[in-house]
């Protein structure tokens, strides 16, 4: 398997698809998303190596947010 295709294997879109924030949206509501999946879902994609979720939760560590489900 090339360097590629193992870091795309380890996104998000390699989740169940329950587990995945637009499709927990869809089924779940907002209210069950965490901030940091509600902020991965606008910014649609991560980086090289990093998912969005995995982004999200560093922007909101670095500006001091802690990560929680909404009730």
């Amino acid at each position: 398997m090339t360097k590629t295709k193992s870091k795309k294997l380890s996104g998000i879109s390699s989740w169940p698809a329950d587990d995945r924030p637009r499709e927990k949206l869809l089924k779940k509501g907002e209210r069950s998303l965490s901030n940091s999946e509600l902020l991965a879902i606008l910014l649609r994609t991560g980086t090289p190596g990093v998912s969005a979720i995995d982004l999200a939760r560093a922007v909101l560590k670095k500006f001091g947010k802690q990560q929680h489900a909404a009730h």
